[in-house]
C-alpha cells in the first residue's frame, strides 16, 4: 500500500512559479506548454492573433496563461491562474502568480499547496526584494524544492559571470533560510533555452533543462502518511427507508490512513470506535489517505458533527485554543494589531480569534525580526499569539500542512484577511 502512495504522488507534481514583475513567469509557462506540444492548435491561433493585434515581434506565449482582461491589457499577471499539463513522464498542475508586491497575497494562495516552486529573476537586475520575498514565504509554506531560473539569459550575451554572479547573490540569502533543495538553471523562456531543451548558447551549462528538472525531482516525501486526520465536514444521512441506518461521515482526508477495523477516536469528544467502511464516489474502498475524499461509517452511534476530527487513538493532535502562528497580512483597508477580533477557519472547523500579541514581523531583504511595530499592513509576514473560542485540534505546519494551516476571516465583511501557518 505504501508503495501505492508513493507512486500516486510521483506521478503528479504541483509547482508554482514566482518572481517579480516582468521576469517572465507567464512566458515561462507558455514556452513549457508549447515546446512540450501541450496546448491545442486553436490556442495557438489565438494568441497569434492577439500578439499581432497588440504590435508583438514575437508570439507573446504569456497570453496563455494571462487570461483576465486587464492582465492583456496592462502586460501582467494579477490573479493566479492554474494550468494544467502531462509528459509521458509525470502530470503536472501550475499555479502561474503574480509578481507585483500588492499581489503577495495572490501568490501565497497559489504557492500553499505546492511541491516546488520556480523562482525566477532577471539576469540584468539580479535579486531583488522581490525575490527574497518569494522565498522567505516558500520556506514559510513547507516548500522542499526551489528551481532559481535565472531568465533573460539572451540579454546578457548568454554570459556564464553573469549567471554565476546571480547564483551566488542568491546563495547567500538562502543559506540563512531553511531550503532542502536548491538547483539553479540559467534559461531564457522567450527563446526556449534550457526550458524544454537544452541549450546550444550555453554550453558552460552542464545540468537538466527545466522540464527534465520538473519530471525527475523526487516529492515522494510530500504527504504526511504518519499522522491519520480526518476532519468532518458533514455527515451523510440518506432519506430513504432503504438505507435507514446508514449514518456517514464525509470529509476530506488531511493525513494519514484509514482502513475499515481500525480503531479511532473522535475529538473532541474523546469517543472511540472502529471503522465499519469506507465509500468514496468509486464505491467501498479498503483504505483512505490523503487527499482522498470519502465518506467513513462507524461501527458505533457517536454524535459528530461538521468541525470534529477522527483520528487514532494512539496519534492524537495537539489540542488548545492558544495558538502560536506565523501569518502573512493580506488586506488592503484593515489593519492587525492586538486585541483584533477575527473569524478562523481550520480545516471543517470555524471559530472566533483574538489577536493575544504581535509578537514580531520579518523584514523580508534582512530577515531580522522587528519587535517595535505590533501592527500587520498589506503583504506584511510575522509571528502573532492567538486566543480561540473552542479548542482546535492541530499540528506544526512543519509536519502538517492542512492541520497546520488557519484562515482569518473578517467578521464584517467576510473577506479572508491572513493566511496562518501555526507553529
Amino acid at each position: 500500500m505504501e508503495s501505492d502512495i508513493k507512486d500516486n504522488e510521483m506521478d503528479l507534481l504541483r509547482f508554482t512559479t514566482a518572481g517579480s514583475a516582468d521576469d517572465g513567469k507567464s512566458t515561462l509557462i507558455g514556452r513549457l506548454l508549447y515546446d512540450s506540444k501541450s496546448i491545442f492548435e486553436d490556442q495557438w491561433e489565438a494568441i497569434e492573433t492577439s500578439s499581432k493585434k497588440k504590435g508583438d515581434e514575437n508570439v507573446n506565449l504569456a497570453l496563455l496563461t494571462d487570461g483576465l482582461k486587464a492582465e492583456r491589457e496592462q502586460g501582467i499577471t494579477i490573479d493566479v491562474a492554474y494550468r494544467y499539463y502531462a509528459t509521458p513522464r509525470r502530470k503536472f498542475i501550475i499555479a502561474d502568480t503574480p509578481g507585483h508586491i500588492q499581489y503577495t497575497r495572490n501568490m501565497v494562495t497559489g504557492a500553499s499547496t505546492a511541491n516546488l516552486a520556480i523562482l525566477l529573476v532577471d539576469a540584468r537586475n539580479g535579486v531583488i526584494e522581490q525575490t527574497c520575498r518569494h522565498a522567505f514565504i516558500a520556506t514559510l509554506l513547507q516548500i522542499q524544492h526551489i528551481v532559481f531560473c535565472v531568465n533573460k539569459m539572451d540579454l546578457v550575451d548568454w554570459e556564464e559571470e553573469a549567471f554565476r554572479k546571480v547564483e551566488s547573490e542568491f546563495r547567500k540569502f538562502a543559506s540563512r533560510l531553511d531550503l532542502a533543495d536548491v538547483r539553479f538553471i540559467p534559461i531564457s523562456a522567450l527563446l526556449g533555452d534550457n526550458v524544454v531543451d537544452r541549450s546550444k548558447n550555453m554550453p558552460w551549462y552542464g545540468g537538466s533543462p527545466l522540464l527534465e528538472t520538473l519530471e525527475t525531482v523526487y516529492i515522494g516525501d510530500a504527504q504526511n502518511h504518519v499522522d491519520a486526520r480526518f476532519p468532518v465536514q458533514w455527515v451523510v444521512r440518506p432519506q430513504s427507508s432503504e438505507h435507514h441506518d446508514f449514518r456517514g461521515y464525509a470529509g476530506r482526508v488531511a493525513s494519514g490512513v484509514f482502513k475499515p477495523g481500525d480503531e479511532v477516536t473522535v475529538l473532541p469528544s474523546g469517543f472511540t470506535s472502529r471503522i465499519k467502511a469506507i465509500h468514496s464516489m468509486d464505491g467501498e474502498q479498503s483504505e483512505a489517505f490523503a487527499p482522498q475524499s470519502v465518506s467513513m461509517l462507524l461501527y458505533d452511534d457517536i454524535d459528530i458533527s461538521r468541525g470534529d476530527m477522527i483520528v487514532k487513538p494512539n496519534n492524537k493532535p495537539n489540542i488548545g485554543q492558544d495558538i502560536e502562528a506565523m501569518i502573512c497580512w493580506f488586506s488592503y483597508t484593515e489593519t492587525l494589531r492586538p486585541g483584533s477580533r477575527f473569524l478562523m477557519k481550520h480545516t471543517s472547523k470555524e471559530v472566533k480569534a483574538i489577536v493575544r500579541e504581535s509578537r514580531y514581523k520579518v523584514d523580508v531583504n534582512t530577515l531580522h525580526k522587528v519587535e517595535s511595530d505590533p501592527e500587520f499592513k498589506l503583504n506584511e509576514v510575522g509571528r502573532i499569539s492567538l486566543r480561540v473560542s473552542a479548542p482546535l485540534f492541530y499540528d506544526s505546519y512543519k509536519n502538517n500542512r492542512t492541520t497546520g494551516s488557519f484562515i482569518l476571516i473578517d467578521m464584517n465583511t467576510n473577506a479572508t484577511v491572513a493566511s496562518g501557518m501555526i507553529i
